[in-house]
């Protein structure tokens, strides 16, 4: 975490990077992980698309030109006192980019409201045109999916049964149970995040002529002290290279998961939550507690570790993350070249010489041990360690590192290249890039700080996360890679107390608004920041937070069937 604006001033104190690393002496053995058999996969980008045409079909002559408004309405025949003043919101969509090799395609529209109203709305297959000023509203085609409840913010129909394709779309949505006008906003609103858009997702390829691999559940087993005595795996997941030509696929159903951890469907929900001195250092404690209070597993644990290559900091795998390697959860290693005790920092061009090669070796044997996929990042944010060096010398050192890996057989490494994500570095992300080779994921690190950096701006959840979302896709930098929110994280707002729940609640939209993040992880801890009366970034500092922390874990996009959320 890095506080734009601040960042330079923070980086001159001595010591580790975050405060909320653990500097704990906490020895462990290495030890295997979880035993587990990957299947093959190979799934598309999802797509998110905005409607192209929308208007309100209505009998009422009062409501104008309603293909020209920023808002839709939808009300029962008897509306607001009038028994002919039905309202059904009509929504189109232009779908031009799904492959014809697509199969399993999945639609979702999504249309937000601005208020709660116990409502019921159905969506439809309309034959009406959403291009019109005011259309008649005609006999609802086939029921596609209902909301029963409208709710503040975004909503959600499936449209599968309709959109299996490319193709001109046109929804309508129906109204009962609430006799006044509920609005949504349409094409024309200001605010893009608002508009109607329709999420599609596809599994590319035939289904196989056998049936695939699956990945076994993961034990169930409780949570019991780590120990040194590692299980000996059925089989070990190999990362052998995809082969020239289309590969057979398998059927694309929701719950498999690529020899790189990319989920076939949603994304998975992770956690770094840090040890301190008054838990001993158990660094499974703090993730346990925080999973008691959402009442989930995560899918994905993350741990900062340095070059040390000594106790919890780093000998990694430790105890603690072989048990949760054990229990069902990803590991999420990102590797730093500092020493977090000693509080000194490390040159690239030291990586690269040669000087750390022990280190290095010992760290990628650990890894090759574990026998299971593990995330591994080098450096995160690099663009924010001038003293380390230049630009090309962390490409270098992260060549140098991932080529020691290879060598030493360590191929169960799931290499994710994290950067801040900030627009004052963008000119610097393409010279920072080691290419797609040495690369499986991208990730960034978006914060809603608020007040925290000095700011008064609240940026909503898919504000926060569209920036360097869309630069990538501009700039063609990891394309087809699945992203990851390595970090992510907000602030509350003392003005409006509900601010920071209602952002929790809606940060599944915003991650389906954007479905190539196939990752989130929730930084909770201060990091570079201070707690104040009018900052707190962790997620837990209340109930309301607590609350719509919990609610997001509860989305169906954030489940896996295969991880740690089962």
């Amino acid at each position: 975490m890095t506080r734009h604006g601040l960042h330079r001033i923070t980086r001159l104190r001595n010591g580790p990077r975050r405060k909320a690393i653990a500097i704990g002496v906490v020895g462990g053995a290495v030890v295997a992980g979880i035993v587990a058999t990957m299947m093959p996969l190979l799934a598309s980008d999802d797509l998110s698309i905005r409607a192209v045409a929308d208007t309100t079909a209505t009998v009422v002559t009062q409501d104008g030109d309603n293909a020209t408004k920023t808002t839709l309405a939808t009300c029962p025949a008897r509306c607001d006192g009038n028994p002919r003043g039905g309202r059904e919101a009509v929504v189109e969509f232009a779908v031009t980019t799904v492959p014809a090799a697509a199969v399993n395609v999945r639609a979702t529209l999504r249309m937000h409201a601005w208020q709660q109203f116990a409502a019921t709305v159905t969506a439809h297959a309309s034959a009406l045109s959403a291009r019109e000023t005011r259309p008649t509203p005609a006999t609802a085609g086939a029921a596609l999916d209902t909301v029963t409840g409208v709710a503040k913010g975004v909503n959600e129909w499936d449209v599968s049964k309709l959109v299996t394709g490319n193709g001109t779309w046109t929804v309508s949505l129906a109204q009962t149970g609430l006799e006044t006008r509920v609005y949504w906003a349409s094409v024309e609103n200001r605010d893009p995040d608002l508009r109607p858009s329709l999420v599609i997702s596809y599994d590319l390829g035939t289904p196989p002529s056998s049936a695939p691999t699956t990945r076994p559940a993961p034990s169930a087993s409780p949570s019991t002290p780590p120990t040194t005595a590692a299980p000996k795996p059925t089989l070990a997941p190999s990362r052998t290279p995809t082969p020239t030509g289309s590969p057979e696929l398998p059927s694309g159903k929701c719950g498999q998961v690529s020899d790189t951890l990319v989920p076939s469907c949603g994304a998975w929900w992770g956690m770094y939550s840090p040890a301190n001195a008054g838990s001993g250092w158990d660094h499974a404690k703090a993730i346990t507690t925080v999973e008691a209070q959402v009442g989930r597993r995560f899918d994905i644990v993350h741990r900062y570790h340095d070059f040390s290559n000594a106790g919890s900091n780093g000998a990694f795998p430790d105890a603690y993350e072989a048990q949760q390697m054990r229990e069902g959860r990803l590991m999420f290693f990102a590797w730093e070249s500092r020493d977090f005790s000693a509080g000194t920092t490390l040159k690239w061009s030291d990586v690269y010489s040669g000087r750390h090669d022990a280190t290095i070796d010992a760290v990628a044997g650990r890894i090759r041990a574990a026998k299971v996929p593990v995330f591994l990042g080098f450096d995160h944010e690099p663009e924010d360690e001038p003293n380390k060096g230049s630009d090309a010398d962390f490409v270098r050192a992260w060549k140098y590192v991932y080529e020691r890996f290879a060598k030493a057989g360590a191929d169960n490494a799931v290499w994710v290249w994290t950067m801040m994500g900030w627009s004052g570095h963008y000119s610097r992300y393409a010279g920072l890039y080691p290419g797609d080779r040495y690369v499986d994921w991208v990730a960034y690190d978006p914060y809603n700080f608020h007040v925290c950096n000095g700011s008064t701006v609240w940026k909503s959840p898919s504000t926060t996360v569209d920036g360097f979302y869309r630069w990538l896709d501009e700039n063609g930098i990891g394309v087809g890679k699945p992203r990851m929110l390595a970090e992510f994280g907000t602030n509350f707002n003392s003005a409006d107390p509900g601010a920071k729940q209602r952002w929790f609640q809606e940060f599944p939209a915003a991650l389906k608004a954007h479905p190539k993040i196939k990752a989130a992880i929730y930084f909770n801890s201060p990091g570079m920041t201070t707690r104040t009366a009018t900052c707190d970034m962790t997620m837990n500092h209340d109930a309301s937070a607590v609350a719509g922390f919990t609610q997001a874990g509860k989305d169906a996009y954030l489940r896996q069937p295969t991880g740690g959320s089962r």
